[in-house]
């Protein structure tokens, strides 16, 4: 009996499983399988790769359909072939999956922390004479008047582009005004390709874009766009609708506070085409300064582009919000160099005979700098600094300024490795000891 079971073990072809597989195959044939499950075993790996493709042809057949029944895209196809297929894969894999955002959803919370005294005060450094800010129709009519002098038709402001295509773009408008989630138009996309490309944007009418419309754009423009040419993008079409934005609603709407967000992509064209005009223009509010300031104190900035954004913000003519902006990139406490140093100081020391009481502001932000770069101020500035907080005083900002002043090195001075505050004496000072002044160290009777 013994020699039978061993034989039937050998000729086992599983014998691995031994006697719980041959149980648990008897309990599998005593159920009957069920028809989905005797189907799936019938297709083979094969046959469902095939399956998969050909739904896939059917599928790429529904879209060739539907692209020859809307004659916007054929129109298009036929005025620009020449843009990248790779370049219109990065774009869909990166725009087309975009959900929308809430209208209701806003940025930066309330705005009742803002004081308004203080912006009462900010209001008195504001330019008087400041003009309307230019946008990208100012622009367009400029050359329409240069081109044509009783400036009749918009058309002929752009003879190069056929009738089609002025058709098709202006539908297009017409669409992103009422956009709010799903793929955009490949129409737009190929945009940042075209030569004229301002005019055809001109054509789709920015003003009346939705907020979901502006994000897809400056997300498009942004990435595909250069330096230069996403710099007028910011300054003529994002900038002035941010700004209206905010004037209308007194806060900015979600998705436009995230296409502000999305212009640091390229951090050069958001400082000349945003933050530069901003501050230029002379009527930048406090409630302005806070939405785009956050912009720069939650986004990483490159330390090159923010030593000459704060190098154009001191050079500039004084705003009450400028204060703002530089008293944000001091925080961000980067090496700067002593030419930005310099002109920092310089901007201060340009309010040391102003008889108007300086905002809250000012004078945080010149304890900021202080407080960051006292240690490469030269002996001359400190003199320079302390005798203008003798004439622009505040109650709580001018001690700490003095303080940190009165705690400080010159540039290119070192510390002192012996002095008391240093360290470094508690270390490398010798221990001096007297041979002779020996303690009395008790000893044992015997």
């Amino acid at each position: 009996m013994k020699d039978k079971k061993k034989r039937s073990r050998q000729q086992n072809p599983e014998p691995f499983f031994g006697e719980d597989r041959d149980a648990n195959s008897v309990k599998k044939r005593s159920k009957a399988p069920k028809r989905h499950q005797e189907q799936e075993r019938m297709i083979s790996s094969d046959m469902s790769s095939k399956i998969l493709k050909e739904a896939m042809l059917q599928q790429k057949e529904i879209q060739v359909e539907e692209e020859e029944r809307n004659p916007m895209n054929n129109a298009f196809l036929e005025a620009d072939q020449e843009v990248a297929r790779h370049q219109q894969q990065e774009l869909d894999d990166d725009v087309d999956d975009f959900a929308g955002f809430s209208d209701t959803q806003t940025q930066i919370g309330d705005y009742d922390e803002i004081d308004e005294n203080e912006e009462k005060l900010l209001e008195a450094f504001l330019s008087k004479d400041a003009g309307p800010q230019q946008t990208l129709a100012d622009l367009i009519i400029e050359k329409i008047k240069k081109q044509d002098a009783n400036g009749s038709s918009e058309i002929q402001a752009l003879p190069k582009l056929d009738e089609s295509l002025v058709e098709l773009y202006r539908g297009l408008g017409e669409f992103l005004s009422k956009y709010t989630i799903g793929k955009m138009p490949k129409a737009f996309k190929h945009i940042p390709a075209m030569k004229f490309w301002e005019d055809v944007l001109y054509l789709t009418k920015p003003e009346n874009w939705s907020p979901n419309a502006m994000y897809q754009a400056t997300r498009i423009f942004s990435s595909n766009f250069g330096a230069k040419k996403a710099e007028r993008f910011y300054k003529l079409v994002l900038l002035p609708r941010i700004r209206d934005d905010i004037k209308q609603h007194k806060k900015l709407h979600f998705s436009l506070y995230q296409a502000l967000k999305k212009s640091l992509y390229k951090p050069a064209a958001f400082n000349k085409g945003i933050l530069f005009p901003l501050c230029k223009s002379g009527t930048c509010n406090l409630r302005e300064a806070v939405i785009v300031g956050s912009i720069v104190q939650k986004v990483s900035i490159p330390m090159l582009h923010s030593s000459v954004a704060l190098l154009k913000l001191a050079e500039m003519e004084y705003c009450g919000t400028t204060s703002y902006f530089i008293k944000l990139l001091l925080e961000k406490k980067y090496a700067l160099p002593y030419r930005v140093v310099d002109a920092v100081v310089a901007h201060f020391m340009r309010f040391i005979n102003d008889t108007r009481i300086m905002p809250v502001i000012w004078h945080q932000s010149l304890l900021a700098f202080v407080q960051r770069y006292k240690n490469e101020l030269q002996k001359d500035d400190k003199y320079d600094l302390r005798t203008l907080v003798a004439k622009q005083k505040h109650k709580l900002v001018t001690p700490e300024i003095l303080r940190e002043l009165d705690n400080s090195r010159n540039r290119g001075e070192k510390d002192d490795p012996m002095s008391i505050t240093s360290p470094l004496s508690v270390i490398n000072k010798a221990i001096e000891e007297d041979r002779f002044d020996i303690p009395e160290v008790p000893m044992e009777e015997d």
